[in-house]
């Protein structure tokens, strides 16, 4: 075929036959090469898929591998921590036993002495219910006794013969026969209760007439009436019977300086000490001191050792004399 042969016309151009070949060719060819780069895409594509499928695999696989160190750390510590809570339960249940054991011990002594205890006070309980009879029946013999005490202080003359009694016997019971003589007569006529001859001094008026009445007058007293009566009248009598004593039995250069007034009761001297402290004042002032029993026997102790140092210093100052006359 001829190259020159036209083909056909486009518009006013001719197409020849080899124009048409050498255009198909370049066709051809550009094809091919647009497949050929195609293809070479496609392969790099497929190439660049490969490779990232292949780096998510490995990264797959290393999570894989991740996560099954972790889950073998995690069985591990599971294992751990499983042992460890088996060693505190059994640690546990052991400490809870030696508590218990130690409980029960603890209790059981606590019962032992609680019951010894218990004992030891039903022991005790019954020597006080012992006690507690004999004091009643002492009571009832006491309250027989104030009765009659009572009785005996409601008349004047028994109750002065009460004081004198136990002044007498605080005194013979203290000091020796000789050193003291009751109902003595003074050169004024007047005669103390008692009197006590103090060595190389002037002897010691003790009365005993202490005036009780305004003392029962207000134990019955029951208003405050009464009660502020019978005390002024206690006062008034205490004041007045210390003004006798004094003006009776202190004689300038015959009786010593001061005189005793015994107050045959504890109480009474305590309930007048306390409730009555201007009339112990105005006595000490009048130099007339008043001793309750107990006070007249710590006064008759002092008496006593003052006697005894007389006799010794008469002993002493005897052997003195012999031992001078065997001198000369």
């Amino acid at each position: 075929m001829n190259p020159n042969q036209i083909l056909l016309m486009i518009g006013d151009w001719p197409l020849r036959f080899g124009e048409a070949a050498l255009s198909f060719c370049a066709l051809v060819i550009l094809l091919l090469l647009a497949i050929t780069i195609a293809v070479m895409r496609a392969g790099r594509r497929g190439a660049d898929m490969a490779m990232t499928q292949a780096m998510r695999a490995d990264a797959l696989e290393e999570r894989l591998g991740e996560m099954l160190r972790a889950q073998s750390e995690s069985n591990g510590r599971v294992d751990a921590m499983a042992q460890a809570l088996a060693g505190r339960q059994a640690e546990m249940a052991r400490a809870v036993n030696e508590r218990l054991d130690s409980v029960t011990h603890r209790v059981g002594q606590s019962m032992e002495q609680t019951t010894r205890n218990t004992m030891d006070s039903l022991r005790v309980l019954h020597e006080r219910l012992g006690i507690i009879d004999h004091a009643h029946k002492n009571l009832t013999d006491l309250t027989t006794q104030v009765t009659t005490l009572r009785d005996v202080l409601a008349n004047k003359q028994a109750r002065g013969a009460f004081g004198q009694a136990r002044m007498e016997a605080i005194v013979q019971d203290g000091l020796p026969k000789g050193s003291y003589e009751f109902q003595f007569t003074l050169s004024t006529g007047k005669r103390p209760d008692c009197v006590v001859f103090l060595p190389d001094q002037r002897p010691l008026c003790i009365d005993a007439k202490f005036p009780l009445e305004a003392m029962t007058a207000l134990h019955d007293a029951r208003t405050d009436e009464a009660r502020k009566f019978a005390s002024q009248r206690l006062r008034t009598d205490v004041l007045k019977h210390v003004s006798d004593i004094a003006e009776k039995y202190l004689i300038a250069g015959e009786t010593q300086d001061s005189a005793l007034m015994f107050v045959p009761s504890e109480s009474v001297y305590a309930e007048i000490h306390d409730g009555f402290d201007d009339v112990i004042q105005k006595a000490y002032r009048a130099r007339v001191v008043l001793v309750s029993p107990s006070l007249l026997m710590l006064a008759i102790q002092v008496m006593q050792q003052i006697m005894r140092d007389a006799r010794i210093r008469d002993a002493a100052d005897q052997i003195r004399n012999e031992v001078i006359n065997l001198g000369d």
